[in-house]
């Protein structure tokens, strides 16, 4: 009688396949959730938790001195994005705050409470 070949078993390599390639989703995935948690979590430089409100959240870039009107926007939008809430009082070609049009240059300056919040 003639022995039956042998074969060799391939089920513990893809066994250790698979369970390598579970072991980095965890971890990545697990990364993923750190870099989150800590990017929600802002603190000063002496480690206190600061707390803002409302659209603070977001961190804006500061508008540069001369802005350029885009489509769409406002004097009390600009004045929003960019902490100015005298734009028409320090900007004498801005005769009507609802005559604003995409181009028109105005000159920001931002209040002393948003120049200390940053």
């Amino acid at each position: 009688m003639a022995a039956s070949p042998r074969h060799e078993s391939t089920s513990e390599p893809v066994s250790l396949a698979d369970a390598a390639s579970w072991y980095s989703v965890i971890f990545l995935v697990g990364l993923i959730l750190l870099g989150t948690i800590k990017g929600n979590y802002l603190t000063d430089d002496a480690g206190e938790p600061i707390v803002r409100s409302g659209n603070q959240l977001l961190d804006r870039p500061p508008c540069d001195e001369i802005y350029v009107v885009g489509e769409g926007e406002t004097v009390h939008t600009i004045s929003d994005k960019c902490g100015d809430p005298f734009i028409v009082e320090n900007n004498p070609h801005i005769n009507d705050p609802d005559d604003v049009f995409p181009g028109l240059l105005i000159r920001i300056t931002q209040s002393q409470h948003r120049k200390l919040s940053r």
